[in-house]
């Protein structure tokens, strides 16, 4: 099946909306499916040439737009459909933390050039590489994302990717910026550069006059909560696995932008502030389900949950929670309580229409 039977089956269905100007991404898209279905990329490693590379290479995409737009959803359905079999679709942000983290692991060999072997890994498992909102904004990523795409195109691999911005908006202003200019060169001349300007947030669409704080814990919550997560996802996913420092950070569900955890998946493990702004950075909205009432029984469970929510509220991430009672009554007996009232505000904030509408 093409993305763009795929695309109309789904609008009869009703699963989604039509959308006219999702059309051209779509029919970039399918004509990508059509040219993968008998591509084989030569897999020249790291050292070749990158004007020696593959030029028979189908053109790869890079879709930007607002927030909203159907930019994941779109990609998603041609990743799943795509006959390619070594394929991956990333976060580009989890991407990033995975190749310093490589990287890292590599120097402890000697090897001079820690880059050259990392590359040639994703090299070797990777025909069809999918990134979902590529965005650069630290320095040590802007000095290897160069050479790492480099790599990768020379030896045929094909990428496709959604960002909020423009190639020639990525790193904008950003310390030494003149050296990450040659990347953007590089974006421009292998992939089609396609503006998804629709008027419609269909994501925001969703969450407007929604209830998006549920309690008490019972059925009728979990259906409430369930039917957020089926209709934000379309029903699939994968974890969230961000690379930190030797560890792995996991959000359980992950789907276009949107990821789903367990108060304990973020709470009951020793993750720490700087944790909690990677997945703030990583999802545009988190469901966090099964937060129970906090006390001196879980005092330190309590204290997490606060600098998460900190750190999904400094970063503007959309926020449906589902909970054992309602914000002024989650965290009324132990030595955090008083200062659980600016949590309980910013909870109360993070739900209303203006927050969706942010």
């Amino acid at each position: 099946m093409s993305p763009i039977t795929e695309y109309e089956q789904r609008v009869a269905a009703g699963d989604i909306t039509n959308d006219p100007n999702q059309r051209g991404a779509l029919e970039l898209l399918d004509s990508l499916h059509k040219s993968l279905s008998s591509y084989r990329p030569p897999k020249m490693g790291f050292l070749t040439s990158f004007f020696a590379g593959n030029r028979r290479a189908p053109k790869g995409l890079y879709i930007y737009g607002g927030v909203g737009r159907g930019k994941s959803m779109l990609m998603d359905m041609f990743y799943d459909l795509a006959t390619t079999k070594a394929k991956r679709r990333v976060h580009f942000h989890a991407f990033m933390q995975e190749i310093h983290e490589h990287m890292h692991e590599v120097r402890k060999t000697g090897v001079e050039d820690a880059l050259k072997p990392v590359a040639q890994a994703i090299i070797n498992d990777t025909d069809l590489l999918c990134f979902d909102e590529m965005q650069i904004t630290d320095i040590t990523d802007a000095m290897i994302v160069g050479r790492l795409f480099e790599a990768l195109f020379a030896a045929g691999v094909v990428v496709v990717t959604t960002s909020n911005r423009h190639p020639s908006e990525l790193y904008k202003n950003g310390l030494n910026r003149s050296l990450f200019l040659p990347f953007i060169a590089t974006i421009e001349e292998r992939l089609t550069v396609y503006c998804l300007d629709s008027e419609t947030d269909h994501r925001q669409d969703r969450l407007t006059d929604q209830q998006l704080y549920f309690h008490p814990l019972d059925e009728a919550t979990q259906f409430a909560v369930d039917h957020l997560w089926q209709d934000l996802s379309g029903g699939a996913s994968e974890p969230l696995i961000i690379k930190r420092k030797g560890r792995d950070v996991v959000v359980p569900e992950f789907s276009s932008g949107v990821g789903k955890a367990t108060f304990k998946d973020l709470c009951a493990l020793p993750l720490g502030p700087g944790d909690y702004l990677e997945i703030a950075k990583s999802v545009r909205v988190i469901i966090i389900t099964d937060v129970p009432k906090l006390s001196k029984e879980n005092n330190n469970e309590a204290k997490r949950f606060v600098t998460l929510i900190d750190a999904l509220y400094e970063a503007g991430t959309k926020l449906i929670v589902s909970a054992d009672a309602d914000p002024e009554n989650l965290y009324v007996d132990g030595t955090g309580a008083f200062e659980f009232e600016r949590t309980a505000s910013r909870l109360r904030e993070m739900q209303s229409a203006d927050w969706a509408n942010a």
